[in-house]
């Protein structure tokens, strides 16, 4: 049986598509699948940001094929893990949830690491060295995942 993954962010362009070309090059395709999407459809239909492009390039990863998508409620059905990048994208999942089954797939990816809220911080408006930043946080939650999974 196969475990399915939702890495999810606010426009699907910076830090959820990291989070899933970073646990996609950790994991067996053949038992994890892992997908992102945002809360907000700002960016449907675009690729991620060209910095979140770059940053994972740096490190051998390839997420320069995937397409922005919006989080919709059928994903709770879809997913077994829902990881929020963040207490506001955690919140506007949940308020999208209608069992508490579905609430308890919702996860902070930071959570993973020691248990702690903490977020992963929106890089968009910032320069370069977010990038790398959030790459290195996110690099490390995944590795918990893995390690749990």
């Amino acid at each position: 049986m196969k475990t399915r993954v939702l890495m999810v962010c606010l426009g699907n362009i910076c830090r959820s598509p990291l989070a899933e070309g970073i646990l996609k090059s950790k994991v067996d395709p053949n038992t994890i699948i892992v997908d992102s999407a945002g809360t907000a459809g700002y960016h449907i239909g675009n690729p991620p940001d060209t910095r979140s492009i770059a940053v994972a390039k740096k490190y051998g990863i390839d997420i320069s094929d995937q397409v922005c998508r919006k989080f919709s409620p059928k994903d709770f059905d879809t997913y077994d893990i829902i990881y929020a990048m963040d207490k506001d994208n955690y919140q506007n999942i949940i308020q999208l949830s209608t069992k508490s089954e579905h609430t308890n797939k919702v996860r902070l990816l930071l959570s993973e690491i020691d248990g702690n809220e903490q977020e992963v911080p929106d890089p968009y408006y910032g320069g370069t060295d977010g990038f790398e930043q959030i790459f290195q946080m996110i690099d490390t939650a995944c590795d918990h995942i893995v390690n749990r999974i």
